[in-house]
């Protein structure tokens, strides 16, 4: 659990110019929170007198509602205490986990995809993990990790990637071409780096995957790929005879560079 008494919209600036104002108390998932720990966080926060046990009462039902309905975040903006003498929550944020959408039936009802970026929409529709960044290198991935790493090399190299994207372990050819759409209708990228391992997936079944969606969506734009794993030179063999204009590179490295040249160039 963390609260301050600082909130607002600038909550962000008070953990970096005055962390002490930031309080952390540690709860037992197993336990669960404790009257005592909410009071402690009550009083941390200014609460005083009686006021602390309505914050607490309020902070120990926060926390059923995010065990009971599987919540990944529940933010208070402010807890405030208004002239009637009581404690309000005035405003929230609620995030829901994912993966508990079959039992939570009724909250995910509630989603409205109309409010969400159309990118994000299709990519959990075909089961891929995609977040919109403000890079011009597109990046498709396998494994968030490989992701996370990607991005990194990119912009030691002097580039920024546009997004994050992640076909998971066992993308299908179909998925891939979905990738490439979703990647393409971003109007910021100029360059796509493909970097695969193939462990559970086989860099052929990828390479035929890429060239597959290369032509069906006539691609326009460079397209870096660096395949690794298994079947990596069957794969790479498909993709340099294919007669498409697509560069290879065999390290992570030697993929970054010639992806931020293409947009230097």
């Amino acid at each position: 659990m963390v609260g301050s008494r600082k909130g607002g919209m600038n909550i962000e600036e008070v953990a970096e110019e005055t962390p002490e104002e930031i309080v952390t108390i540690p709860i037992d998932f197993v336990k669960g929170m404790s009257r005592e720990q909410a009071e402690e966080m009550a009083r941390k926060i200014a609460f005083t007198g009686p006021l602390v046990q309505q914050a607490a009462t309020n902070m120990l039902s926060l926390y059923q509602l995010f065990r009971a309905h599987d919540a990944t975040q529940v933010e208070i903006n402010p807890m405030a205490t208004a002239t009637d003498g009581r404690v309000y929550c005035v405003d929230a944020k609620l995030n829901f986990d994912d993966n508990a959408s079959y039992r939570q039936k009724e909250i995910f009802d509630m989603r409205d995809t109309s409010m969400e970026d159309e990118r994000d929409v299709k990519a959990e529709k075909v089961g891929l993990n995609y977040i919109a960044l403000d890079g011009n290198i597109g990046c498709m991935v396998n494994g968030a990790g490989l992701a996370m790493a990607t991005m990194d090399i990119i912009q030691l190299h002097g580039g920024k990637p546009a997004n994050f994207l992640d076909v998971g372990g066992g993308a299908t050819k179909e998925q891939v071409a979905e990738a490439f759409k979703i990647l393409v209708s971003d109007p910021n990228v100029k360059t796509i780096l493909v970097n695969i391992f193939g462990g559970i997936m086989k860099c052929d079944v990828i390479a035929r995957g890429i060239l597959a969606a290369y032509e069906e969506i006539g691609l326009n734009i460079p397209l870096v790929v660096r395949l690794e794993g298994t079947n990596v030179n069957e794969g790479m063999a498909l993709l340099q005879q294919s007669g498409l204009p697509i560069i290879t590179a065999r390290g992570l490295g030697e993929a970054a560079s010639k992806a931020v040249a293409t947009i230097q160039a």
